[in-house]
């Protein structure tokens, strides 16, 4: 019996430390989308994650988990083991200005994540309604201020990336605005089309079908150089308001014990995936820049992002309870 037992000790210490010896990775990834299926995120993280399960030879499940504006679906990350098999997509919404309007976050983004890389930034553009009389940023300056508190802008809800982009142009132009926040970026368009309202910053991803349509009138892109895509659309910074710069970061991070190597071994495949010519094409047509930043770069735009954006919602009082 002693020997039975000594052998079956030995079994369970060899097959202990066969599994301590896998190689990374060994079984699925998911990867946890904290926003809605088909939405910008949606599209972007979808074929990156099939590509990166080529590279690393194991599935990448995109796993949609949407709530309070990327709160729910984060936190489950948070609190998942960090062995790299759990990961989420963070975004300058989920992160930094939720960081800003929610006074007891379920956890910290610069303490309780590992970030990984950055897939792409993508800015933010101002649309009008073809009816507003303004062809330009400058102009919709003199409108506004000839009439105050009259133009009407939109946004997804409170605290969303068009919300602060908003407040900040009306800070730096003193252009006061009424403010129509929906349920969801879905419903913002229709009625911009349909002229309810009178303006809205989308993303220039979202927003550049309904440009090239005729069906609303692109005033500026709030980035610091034209982009690639859309070359005839000045920045805003160039049409009198140097320094506004509004866009979404979207990138993967780990819960934040994940050891170094496995972070590292992830940040390799999304710069390889980053790269593939189709992959680098389709960021580029939607009008994103292509990234692939280490996980301390990533981790200092957060960490810059925090600050810039904490100070547009103390100065605007935006707050989630409004």
């Amino acid at each position: 019996m002693l020997t039975i037992r000594f052998a079956i000790c030995i079994i369970g210490v060899a097959l202990a430390s066969f599994v301590c010896a896998q190689p990374y990775p060994s079984k699925l990834i998911r990867i946890v989308n904290p926003f809605p299926a088909g939405g910008p995120a949606d599209t972007l993280v979808r074929p990156i994650a099939q590509r990166m399960g080529e590279g690393l030879k194991v599935q990448c499940l995109v796993d949609n988990r949407p709530g309070v504006n990327g709160i729910i679906g984060t936190e489950l990350v948070v609190k998942s083991p960090a062995d790299g098999y759990t990961l989420v997509v963070g975004s300058t919404s989920s992160l930094p200005m939720n960081a800003a309007i929610y006074p007891k976050m379920p956890f910290d983004p610069v303490r309780d994540l590992a970030p990984v890389s950055a897939f792409s930034y993508t800015p933010q553009v101002l649309v009008v309604h073809p009816s507003v009389p303004a062809h330009s940023v400058k102009e919709l300056i003199a409108l506004g201020r000839a009439h105050l508190g009259q133009l009407i802008y939109a946004s997804p809800s409170i605290g969303a990336s068009p919300h602060f982009a908003a407040e900040m142009f009306s800070a730096m132009t003193g252009v006061k605005m009424l403010h129509v926040p929906y349920r969801g970026g879905a419903l913002v368009m229709p009625d911009l089309i349909a002229g309810r309202v009178m303006l809205y910053f989308d993303s220039l991803q979202n927003a550049t079908p309904y440009i090239r349509a005729g069906r609303v009138r692109a005033l500026g892109v709030a980035a610091p150089k034209r982009v690639q895509s859309a070359p005839d659309i000045p920045t805003i910074a160039e049409s009198g308001l140097p320094g506004f710069e509004v866009g979404t970061l979207f990138g993967l991070l780990a819960p934040a014990a994940t050891p170094r190597e496995i972070v590292m071994r992830l940040h390799a495949e999304v710069v390889r995936v980053l790269a593939l010519p189709d992959i680098h094409e389709r960021l580029v047509n939607s009008g994103a820049e292509v990234l692939g930043n280490t996980p301390e770069e990533f981790a200092a735009i957060i960490r810059a992002d925090m600050v810039k954006w904490a100070r547009v919602a103390r100065d605007a009082n935006i707050r989630a309870d409004q």
